[in-house]
């Protein structure tokens, strides 16, 4: 059987699980953690082709990613996990802090200002949803104007470098602009959802959440012990110009089931925004798509 491959997403746990043995003592013994942005196949999966195709979160999966678990929206994950290009994992989901965020001196103040505003996010990932999730409850759906704009990393630096009016940042980029100075419009706070491959042992998929589910409980009663892991992850240009130290936990375990009528819910909340072509998109079943511990 393949050693089971983890991708670490942006936050601690990955990172507390292995320095403090989790993963050996829930019986997960053969196993590579890989930063996600490091070679062939770990790149961040939301950017734009040299020919022009917006790919996102959603193609990755499509295309098949090189780990045995990964994460991503859990809209994202639900709708992959329906076109039966690998399963999804329903003992729990994470939150990730999230907010549309604007350069200091912008003169936009409320989310009612985003109207007609290009908001940058990436396609078929968090960003794109929860953008329009959030601004739906204040805006009418032909003033929200969404631009695609590359990965988690990409759009940061169009942030930083005024190219971008506003963003939907979530995780590390979001803690990255609040320390440098640039102000939340509206909160984007989303769940993030746990993606399987099909041929994954999932006995070794419980063992893998049961040493997060310990990490968790490190964090809540002090995160501020491990913040240094986030500097791995901080991108280059970033290094000196933060101070990890005064990050925030990031991402929350959550560890209750990604249930039936959230699974239905959330696939008919994306269907009927057409986001995505109806003919290409697969409905498996509840219990077709989402796999539980053995």
């Amino acid at each position: 059987m393949a050693r089971f491959t983890i991708y670490s997403h942006g936050r601690l746990h990955e990172w507390i699980a292995e320095e403090k043995g989790y993963y050996a003592a829930e019986g997960l013994t053969d196993y590579a953690l890989a930063l996600n942005d490091l070679g062939p196949g770990l790149r961040d999966p939301a950017f734009v082709t040299p020919e022009g195709k917006k790919f996102g979160a959603y193609e990755s999966y499509e295309t098949g990613r090189e780990a045995t678990v990964s994460c991503a929206c859990h809209w994202t994950v639900n709708m992959a996990a329906s076109a039966n290009h690998g399963l999804m994992w329903g003992e729990c989901y994470f939150v990730a802090p999230a907010a549309i965020m604007v350069p200091p001196e912008s003169t936009i103040q409320t989310p009612e200002d985003l109207a007609n505003v290009d908001i940058h996010v990436g396609y078929h990932s968090g960003s794109h949803y929860t953008t329009i999730q959030t601004l739906e409850g204040y805006l009418s759906p032909e003033s929200i104007k969404l631009r695609f704009g590359g990965t988690s990393n990409e759009r940061l630096d169009s942030m930083v470098d005024r190219k971008a009016p506003a963003s939907t940042v979530w995780g590390l980029q979001y803690y990255i602009l609040e320390q440098l100075g640039f102000r939340k419009i509206v909160d984007c706070t989303f769940a993030i959802g746990s993606f399987v491959e099909k041929d994954a042992n999932l006995e070794d998929v419980g063992r893998y959440y049961r040493a997060l589910r310990r990490a968790q409980a490190d964090l809540d009663f002090m995160h501020q012990k491990y913040t240094h892991y986030y500097a791995k992850e901080v991108p280059l240009r970033y290094r000196s110009l933060v101070d990890v130290r005064r990050f925030g936990p990031g991402e929350r375990l959550v560890y209750e089931p990604y249930s039936q009528a959230i699974y239905e819910n959330t696939h008919r909340w994306v269907e009927e925004r057409g986001i995505f072509d109806l003919e290409k998109v697969g409905h498996s079943t509840f219990a077709e798509a989402v796999a539980f511990g053995r």
